[in-house]
């Protein structure tokens, strides 16, 4: 018997066993997504690199019409971009206004709770759930950990900032306002809403190193808050290019959005900076 199975099955509560094999077999079907993801992926790469199906079901052992099921099976291999389980989803948080201090609470921003939402659905086409939580206002938030995602500006979190000046590519800085500069081609991006009231904005997406030097997070951010919504608006519909180009090593790049200013909802996305990678 497989060691951890034995130990759930040596556990004498009962209930404390039913508990026990319930974990376990969560973290199971885990592991079986996250493998059928990584057998999609290769078998793709492998169509991709120009094998028949004949030829890759030759080699695996099955039949043609297998190899096309098992293409068809698991999340799509883009999955990896985001994490492998449970995502938590960390927005910034500000003080209640007009509340006396110590009685405001922390609360959201419209367009970042919208953030969360559009993500969460985003995740579930890849078979990932989704939590939030508030990063409270003294921009405290713990950047140690899988299965993360930043929503929050550099001005909120102090945290934030000092990982932000890790990027030797792409930097927030502030004259006259805040603004988006590309330091390898000299690049200003500023916020059209800042220049002309336009209805859109810039926004800032990475994965960052977390400060344990263990892993990495993604991080999204605008110049204003809408500008977040323009990233979240361009990884739902350029997620596997994105993810094709990158996988899951660290990277930089900006996205631009126009959006209605009536619903705030984002009409238009489009990366206006390269891709810079942060590794090898």
């Amino acid at each position: 018997m497989h060691e951890e199975i034995q130990r759930v099955a040596q556990v004498e509560p009962p209930v404390e066993r039913a508990k026990a094999a319930i974990a376990l077999m969560g973290d199971y079907q885990g592991r079986v997504t996250e493998l059928s993801r990584i057998r999609r992926e290769a078998i793709e790469e492998a169509a991709a690199s120009g094998m028949s199906q004949s030829e890759i079901a030759a080699l695996l052992g099955v039949s043609r019409g297998r190899v096309g099921q098992l293409a068809a099976q698991g999340p799509p291999p883009e999955r990896a971009f985001f994490g492998t389980d449970l995502m938590t989803i960390s927005l910034g948080g500000k003080y209640e206004a007009g509340k006396e201090t110590g009685e405001a609470g922390e609360v959201v921003t419209r367009e970042d709770f919208g953030n969360f939402e559009h993500l969460r659905k985003l995740l579930s086409t890849l078979k990932l759930d989704a939590q939030y939580e508030v990063i409270p206002p003294t921009g405290i938030v713990n950047l140690n950990r899988d299965n993360h995602v930043v929503v929050c500006g550099p001005r909120l979190s102090p945290i934030i900032a000092q990982v932000l000046e890790g990027d030797d590519h792409l930097r927030f800085q502030k004259d006259r306002a805040w603004h988006l500069v590309d330091l390898k081609t000299k690049e200003v991006h500023r916020s059209p809403m800042d220049e002309s009231g336009e209805a859109g904005d810039v926004g800032y997406l990475a994965r960052l190193p977390r400060l344990d030097g263990k892993g990495t997070f993604i991080y999204i951010a605008g110049i204003h808050a809408i500008g977040a919504n323009g990233v979240v608006h361009y990884l739902e519909n350029h997620l596997a290019e994105l993810y094709r180009e990158v996988r899951t090593n660290r990277f930089s790049t900006l996205i631009s959005c126009r959006y209605d200013p009536k619903t705030l909802e984002v009409l238009e996305s489009k990366r206006v900076s390269p891709i810079y990678r942060h590794e090898g």
